[in-house]
């Protein structure tokens, strides 16, 4: 995401650390480059407009000319205005003071609503809440068979009465349904057309009125670029939207409706869809902040350990924090599991974009190839238990039958067995500057444990 933006902000900075000190000719020089770049990564006229006078304002007014670092005082202006062009802080969703919190979903058909509302309640299930989905879109073919299946994969219920009910007495009954039940989400996947119409927005206006929902959230796919602040702005004026979900944001090379969504409508993006898969990593917040530092080419750290956290059960956790207070380190059973579990945050690609720094390496293709994590899964499924958990064992005649087992060679088994010492290694040099492990894996589980017995102390 955002690669044409990052790149073209990324040599202009260049350009300006190689110049020395600055002058205004020199400002105005680069941000015609940073107005040029916002263009043609789709971001509206008038809020690239905007942002420009914003940084110059800030850039001649701090002193930044004749600055001995004057390339990153910019950055740091554009990052600053970038964050705050985007919101400046997470907007969290509406919760219902009483009874269930009803979320509607809205949006053009083909946006990724229906898939967004299974993520959205499969996120809501991992945070220990009690979800239902609620089938109100009776125009679509296989409309309602779709979230059933989607429900089913994901072990969240959903809520349909067929195609000859209305969609306004649908989900006022499913709304009813889930305070019998306990549900206290309630997720509405509202049907969409292929471009707005009257009747769509009327039909929408019922529901809303019926049910009084705490969060409207509008579906637009992020690929449309223009298009989706358009249809944000009809929507928001609609229907007066609470938030905005953007998919396919990790498919945008351009970014400009990420940009361009808050400025137009006053309305903050919530959430971002960042992967075709059913899983909470496919799903995440919107930081304006971390954004920025994407934008910039600067990672994104904290969503990368957060991935990492989420993913990781609270027994998996304590095992490897046992395992590392004991100073036992780590074997290829531990090495397995984190493989198992890396599928689950996402495309390595990804990963790697959201390290700071790895952005601005010179050779491209430097992204690790998916298919060595499925050589490393056989070499060490072709391992005897006792060989996993004692990888000293793995002598040369060893080596030899797990490279015939797992079609790879001997070379391919060393480089596993040499990856699992240096992390064991870099794991035993931390723990040393530490006084104790120090690693990211076990937070979680300490976190809902700390939170567990708050909860029976309030209680008490």
């Amino acid at each position: 995401m955002f690669e044409s933006l990052t790149e073209r902000l990324q040599s202009t900075l260049k350009k300006i650390a190689g110049q020395g000190k600055l002058t205004e000719k020199n400002v105005a020089d680069a941000l015609r480059d940073v107005r040029r770049a916002l263009l043609e990564a789709d971001v509206n006229f008038k809020v690239a407009r905007d942002f420009i006078e914003d940084v110059k304002e800030r850039t001649l007014g701090q002193q930044v000319l004749g600055s001995l670092t004057p390339e990153l005082q910019i950055a740091k202006i554009i990052g600053d205005e970038l964050t705050k062009l985007m919101g400046t802080q997470a907007a969290k969703i509406n919760i219902a003071p009483s009874g269930p919190t009803v979320v509607m979903m809205v949006g053009l058909q083909g946006s990724g609503k229906t898939t967004a509302a299974a993520k959205l309640a499969l996120r809501f299930r991992s945070e220990g809440r009690n979800p239902i989905l609620v089938a109100a879109d009776v125009y679509r073919p296989a409309a309602i068979k779709q979230l059933e299946v989607l429900g089913e994969q994901i072990e969240v219920p959903v809520f349909s009465m067929g195609t000859d009910v209305s969609p306004v007495a649908i989900v006022n009954e499913a709304v009813k349904q889930g305070l019998n039940r306990g549900n206290n989400f309630v997720i509405v996947d509202t049907a969409g057309r292929l471009a707005i119409d009257e009747e769509m927005m009327a039909e929408l206006r019922n529901i809303k009125a019926e049910v009084n929902p705490t969060e409207i959230l509008l579906v637009v796919d992020a690929m449309t670029g223009q298009d989706a602040v358009n249809i944000a702005e009809h929507f928001n004026d609609s229907l007066d939207i609470d938030g905005v979900v953007l998919t396919k944001l990790d498919g945008d090379a351009r970014g400009g409706a990420a940009l361009s969504i808050r400025a137009v409508t006053q309305k903050p993006i919530k959430y971002v869809g960042v992967g075709e898969k059913i899983v909470p990593a496919a799903l995440e917040e919107f930081h304006p902040d971390r954004m920025a530092s994407r934008i910039l080419g600067e990672g994104d750290f904290a969503t990368l350990l957060e991935r990492a956290e989420s993913i990781f059960s609270d027994d998996q956790a304590e095992e490897l924090e046992r395992k590392l207070s004991q100073k036992h380190g780590l074997d290829f059973d531990d090495l397995l599991m984190q493989l198992e579990q890396l599928k689950n945050m996402g495309p390595l690609d990804q990963l790697m974009d959201m390290i700071p720094g790895m952005s601005k390496l010179p050779v491209k293709g430097m992204a690790p190839d998916e298919n060595q994590l499925k050589y490393a899964k056989a070499i060490i499924q072709s391992m005897t238990p006792t060989e996993r958990r004692n990888p000293s064992i793995l002598d040369r005649s060893r080596r030899m039958r797990i490279a015939n087992g797992s079609g790879t060679n001997v070379r391919q088994v060393n480089q596993l067995f040499d990856q699992l010492k240096f992390m064991n290694r870099m794991v035993k040099q931390q723990t040393g500057m530490m006084g104790m492990p120090q690693i990211g894996l076990k937070s979680p589980g300490k976190k809902r444990k700390n939170l567990k017995r708050r909860k029976k102390r309030k209680s008490r």
